[in-house]
């Protein structure tokens, strides 16, 4: 039976509680992973972890290999995959501190390797994306975050910048005419690679500040460091609970 894998974003470069059981180095065709793959018991079940920036956290968004990263999950053993992403929030339910679990995405990355059908091996195939998120993995951190009484927004659309900069405030405007409730950078091309692969892929977003323009006032790490600290414990418990589930 497959495994499920996380996949931690800024302020999960560890996953506190997870007890390790083997380290993988996995090879991929696509070159290396973000870090090692970490198989361990978080709580009461058994998953794979990977750093998604990296073990120091030294790899920016649009230098990911996720390609390298979602392959190897794959070879490891995954069968669900869930991406931790720190969010802005721009519409005004998603204030610094709210958890979401998004059900849409919109593209705003450019340049990055976002396909296995590249043309260096045989065929192409069109993947449906018309839903970018795997409805049961959905649901399943919806419905554990309902049972631990742990509020959360069950859905909102994620729009995937750039990076390694934050936004102008032009550029959340755009977003939210385009109907972004929310603002990050890692969620593409990560969620469309585990559609390729037949990964069942959902996000598990936290809110660590208000988009550009969104607030009166200038977005500083130290607003999104404490923000994100006051996230980590409410993320854990859920991600206990859904892989005790999984």
């Amino acid at each position: 039976m497959g495994l499920l894998a996380i996949i931690g974003g800024s302020g999960f470069t560890s996953l506190p509680g997870l007890v390790p059981l083997e380290t993988l180095a996995v090879e991929t065709p696509y070159g290396a992973t973000s870090a090692s793959l970490i198989r361990g018991e978080l709580g009461r079940g058994e998953i794979l972890f990977l750093p998604r920036h990296g073990a120091d956290h030294r790899l920016p968004p649009h230098g990911i290999n996720y390609r390298a990263n979602l392959w190897a999950l794959r070879a490891a053993g995954a069968e669900w995959v869930i991406g931790l992403a720190a969010v802005g929030g721009i519409t005004p339910l998603f204030a610094p501190q709210v958890l979401a679990v998004p059900d849409q995405i919109i593209d705003y990355t450019y340049g990055r390797a976002h396909t296995f059908y590249d043309g260096t091996s045989e065929g192409v195939e069109h993947v449906d994306f018309t839903e970018p998120y795997c409805e049961s993995l959905r649901q399943a951190l919806i419905q554990t975050a309902a049972r631990l009484d742990e509020p959360l927004i069950p859905r909102g659309t994620y729009g995937a910048t750039q990076g390694p900069r934050l936004e102008s405030a032009a550029e959340i405007l755009r977003c939210e005419q385009d109907g972004c409730d929310m603002v990050g950078m890692t969620g593409m091309p990560e969620a469309a690679l585990a559609r390729e692969l037949g990964l069942c892929y959902a996000c598990l977003a936290f809110v660590v500040n208000w988009a550009a323009g969104k607030s009166g006032s200038v977005i500083t790490m130290k607003e999104i460091e404490e923000n994100l600290g006051l996230c980590v414990e409410r993320v854990l418990s859920i991600l206990k609970a859904v892989a005790a589930r999984v």
